[in-house]
């Protein structure tokens, strides 16, 4: 994998890029719908036409269908018919969100199974060996992630494993090969909670290894916004200028763009499916939320600009299909919250280009922010 800085914003630190991998080269900055289980949940895969790139889940595919059935398919990519890039991550923050079903060690971490309470160890090594099975482009380094409001002894303990956790995690991947004949990457991924001093022994740590790329993790998980933009500025601060920053599991369209400002290229984020499937749209003249009986009569278009993959559907009919429980309904809003974020996005990235970012962001923010 090679990245291509094209542009950074006069005065400024957004950026615009080319992440480039053997399926295909990927503008930033970019967002990246999050198909959990190698599906964008109720999307079908032509109807993501304008996404470069789609996020998996280690754990969930590690569960469910297993290793062994995603060799047989000759990886996720043939698995699922996408022939586009592909994220994995580690599976670690949906381990730890387990709380009471799992227990961390210096081995790694045991953990019962959402599915049937099946009991699984995940160690740096065999988290490595599953993506190379999955066959991801971009994988992501096995790491804790502690809840944002951490105090520092724990915050302190949990990165030095963190670090310990990446060392064994780049020994595996440079003693293994990928399976099905294109490169991987492996991305480590920065961690510290909200205290600066730790972000940034993180991220002088994690740049001693010869990556692709680095993530910023451990972001968004309760911590206050002013907190999370500002990791993001000391994190960035230290990484190198020439790799891609992935800020992983953020976030509004408030936060991407807050943190393109800051110097960030790649996103995902459950956000856009999650919250249409539950009637809630991002719109470029705000948030709507489609259940409300104002939206009753109103036979225009779920966005003025026409933006959404399911243009020509009107709010009435969305709000008509969400009160009587359509299978339809949830489709449509998260494809048309997916075209928003990836609007969004190269909106943004047109706007660095024409070291225009500043002004826009200004005038945008304050429009998609407000709820109609």
């Amino acid at each position: 994998m090679t990245f291509d800085l094209q542009h950074t914003l006069r005065g400024g630190k957004a950026r615009a890029g080319v992440l480039k991998t053997d399926h295909g080269a990927v503008q930033t900055p970019v967002f990246m719908p999050v198909g959990t289980a190698a599906t964008v949940k109720g999307v079908f895969h032509r109807d993501l036409e304008e996404a470069q790139i789609i996020l998996a889940n280690t754990y969930h595919l590690y569960l469910r269908p297993g290793t062994k059935v995603l060799e047989e398919a000759g990886g996720v990519h043939r698995f699922c018919g996408w022939n586009k890039p592909v994220l994995t991550d580690s599976g670690g923050f949906q381990v730890f969100s387990l709380a009471g079903c799992r227990k961390i060690s210096e081995e790694g971490c045991r953990f019962a199974s959402h599915i049937d309470g099946s009991r699984h160890l995940f160690t740096p090594e065999n988290v490595i060996d599953t993506q190379r099975s999955i066959g991801a482009d971009i994988m992501m380094a096995f790491d804790e992630c502690p809840p944002g409001t951490a105090d520092r002894r724990y915050a302190e303990k949990s990165l030095d494993l963190t670090h310990r956790w990446l060392e064994r995690c780049w020994e595996q991947f440079v003693r293994t090969e990928p399976k099905y004949g294109y490169s991987q990457s492996l991305f480590p991924i920065v961690q510290g909670v909200v205290y600066e001093d730790l972000r940034v022994k993180s991220a002088r740590f994690v740049k001693q290894f010869p990556a692709d790329g680095y993530a910023i993790g451990g972001l968004a998980v309760g911590e206050p916004a002013e907190d999370m933009y500002r990791m993001i500025e000391v994190v960035n601060d230290v990484l190198p200028a020439d790799k891609p920053r992935y800020l992983m599991g953020v976030g509004t369209p408030a936060n991407i763009l807050e943190a393109i400002e800051r110097g960030v290229d790649m996103f995902d984020c459950v956000m856009p499916t999650r919250n249409g499937r539950n009637g809630m749209l991002f719109t470029t003249e705000g948030v709507i939320n489609i259940r409300n009986k104002k939206w009753e009569r109103d036979f225009s278009d779920i966005d003025p600009m026409g933006l959404t993959f399911a243009d020509g559907y009107s709010k009435a009919y969305l709000r008509h299909l969400t009160i009587s429980g359509e299978m339809l309904a949830a489709q449509i809003a998260s494809l048309h919250n997916i075209s928003f974020y990836l609007w969004l996005v190269t909106e943004a990235r047109k706007h660095i280009l024409g070291d225009t970012f500043a002004e826009w962001k200004g005038e945008i923010l304050s429009k998609i922010s407000r709820r109609l």
